[in-house]
């Protein structure tokens, strides 16, 4: 584990040293590839939930056993070898899912059927008639009146 800061030299150091390790701790909102993934959350939204089964190639861990002395690496160091090769084997088939850039100088060009920009979109297609629903049973309340929100959209 090293220190880094957000710049162009410690983003290069960031991507080299995730490409060769086995394990990345991922912090929400921090995105990484190639290691797998270990989720140190309770209750955590992952990105495209619904479309992509993380427990295929991912290790979710609670905050309370992370923070015990040893605890985190030695759960690490028990997975097998046979389940950390199917893990690697899984990300790979999502993998394309996670990339934002289309490969194209400047970015101008067509962008993947199965990339990040499209999978986006689609999870924001499948939350707009949920959140259409809220919004219309919010104008229909007669004044004054409590209506029970059945809308978690985050």
């Amino acid at each position: 584990m090293e220190e880094g800061f957000p710049t162009a030299t410690g983003r290069e150091q960031s991507i080299r040293g995730t490409r060769t390790a086995e394990f990345c701790l991922h912090p929400a909102g921090d995105t990484q590839s190639l290691c797998i993934p270990v989720i140190v959350s309770e209750n955590i939204e992952l990105p495209f939930e619904g479309m992509v089964d993380y427990t295929e190639f991912s290790v979710f861990v609670a905050v309370d056993d992370a923070l015990k002395p040893r605890w985190l690496m030695d759960h690490l160091r028990s997975i097998s070898e046979k389940q950390k090769e199917e893990f690697h084997q899984n990300m790979a088939k999502i993998q394309t899912i996670f990339q934002f850039e289309n490969g194209h100088p400047g970015g101008v060009g067509p962008i993947s059927p199965n990339g990040a920009v499209n999978h986006i979109w689609k999870k924001i297609h499948q939350k707009l008639s949920v959140i259409k629903e809220a919004i219309v049973r919010e104008k229909g309340k007669p004044p004054g009146v409590s209506v029970p929100l059945r809308c978690h959209c985050t």
